[in-house]
């Protein structure tokens, strides 16, 4: 199964990167998924289920210890391992 996870942290400033954002960005970049996308004002990245599903847990662990009062996060099913998109 393949996920795609989104997300954004806060609190925002748009000056600079927070701590709380640049810990959430390196353990995406550092986790071996696919198509990561970091920005601003969302981030998104796609890979197997359980590699995604272990960078979140290390997302929220690092970005609440480096700060971040609110993580929104969405995870998507893309493909149900079948070569079917995920419903």
């Amino acid at each position: 199964m393949r996920l795609r996870v989104e997300f954004t942290t806060e609190p925002f400033d748009l000056d600079e990167a927070p701590a709380h954002a640049l810990a959430a960005r390196e353990v995406i970049e550092t986790a071996e998924l696919d198509a990561v996308d970091v920005g601003p004002f969302g981030n998104t990245a796609e890979g197997g289920a359980d590699r995604v599903l272990t960078a979140v847990d290390a997302l929220l662990r690092r970005s609440l210890k480096a700060g971040a009062t609110r993580i929104s996060l969405q995870v998507n099913v893309i493909d149900d391992g079948f070569g079917e998109a995920g419903r």
